[in-house]
């Protein structure tokens, strides 16, 4: 199947939104890199991730329940080093050095991904065909998911509501053991996305990635906490990284009201200009909680981040007044949810529809 186009008209809205952020950064002399905020966050999620790490491995707590409180609370920071360190480096957005970004991104191979990978899925195809089925791998859930009406039904998608957050959980396991093996084995980044082949470089790089992973997050903590203790702890870790990396991205699009397109039914030519897609399918969730905007680097401003990749979110809070303003320039509907708990009902709602429709 070939790629989906978007409509060839003037691009007019997505002009007027660039107009009024490139007037922002030159009106306050600013990069759209980040700042000492983004450098300051960076080192503190870099030594706790290192002293949970030491205290859990090295010096292994002798209560059970701390212990796990332990093995959560660097799920946590995993995923956060995520969101805020990798996302805006593999975006070339954490630093105007490229080098730097290259970097910044590749904190996600320390932490069991593929941020060559990872670019491929995220940075082309899913910016470029946000929702699009068969293009977008992060609504290809199947068949335990059901993300929208074109998607194939099986009984059980009527609890999917029910189970969804607990699935949710095992993700970022599969992403690291499956996901990660199944793109690099088939060729394919997505359903209708064959990979470009990857360098010699880029096999060892993945091939050294994982080995390292495997041996600092299993092997030595075995050797030193003990068998058991470590696979409780790893899967404590790795079920809380995963949920919180999976409700932060499905809020972000999967919630009632966002829009999907499937090139089967709806043809493969995309009714509105690229920047109007981005809009009609991202909301924002929470953007006035502070503790929310620092844990997950800005990608509760997800409107922002997908009208532009490329600049940093410590910027996303005052862009976001402006880019509201633009839509209803253009009477584009620009959903934001007050709050996380908010956003989580309305997915959860959006899967029982679709669940049992």
């Amino acid at each position: 199947m070939s790629q989906p186009t978007f409509a060839k008209t003037a691009p007019v809205f997505f002009q007027r939104l660039r107009e009024v952020t490139e007037a922002y950064f030159k009106e306050n002399n600013l990069p759209k890199t980040g700042d000492i905020r983004l450098y300051a966050k960076t080192a503190i999620l870099a030594v706790a991730l290192v002293a949970l790490y030491v205290v859990l491995v090295f010096f292994t707590p002798a209560s059970v329940w701390l212990s796990l409180a332990l093995c959560a609370l660097l799920g946590v920071v995993v995923a956060s080093i995520g969101f805020n360190v990798m996302h805006d480096g593999a975006h070339g957005s954490y630093s105007r050095k490229q080098w730097v970004n290259e970097i910044m991104g590749h904190s996600l191979n320390v932490l069991g991904g593929n941020v060559y990978l990872w670019k491929l899925k995220h940075n082309v195809n899913h910016h470029t065909f946000t929702n699009v089925e068969g293009m977008d791998d992060d609504i290809d859930i199947k068949p335990f998911i059901r993300v929208h009406a074109g998607q194939k039904k099986y009984w059980f998608h009527r609890f999917q509501h029910v189970y969804g957050l607990l699935l949710y959980g095992s993700t970022y396991l599969f992403w690291i053991f499956f996901n990660d093996m199944k793109k690099y084995f088939s060729g394919k980044i997505a359903e209708n996305t064959p990979m470009k082949p990857m360098s010699m470089k880029e096999h060892i790089i993945f091939w050294a990635s994982k080995v390292f992973y495997i041996a600092v997050f299993l092997v030595l903590p075995m050797y030193f906490a003990g068998v058991l203790p470590t696979l409780v702890g790893y899967s404590v870790m790795v079920f809380v990284t995963g949920l919180v990396i999976a409700v932060v991205f499905q809020l972000a699009h999967v919630v009632e009201d966002t829009d999907f397109h499937h090139p089967e039914t709806d043809g493969q030519v995309i009714e509105n200009e690229w920047a109007v897609h981005q809009v009609a399918t991202t909301v924002n969730f929470a953007t006035k909680n502070p503790v929310w905007n620092w844990l997950f680097g800005g990608l509760n401003f997800q409107v922002e981040h997908h009208l532009f990749p490329r600049i940093s979110h410590v910027h996303y809070p005052e862009l976001n007044k402006r880019l509201k303003q633009v839509c209803a320039e253009f009477n584009i509907q620009y959903r934001e949810f007050p709050t996380l708990r908010s956003a989580l009902w309305s997915h959860l709602m959006h899967l029982r529809q679709v669940g049992m429709a």
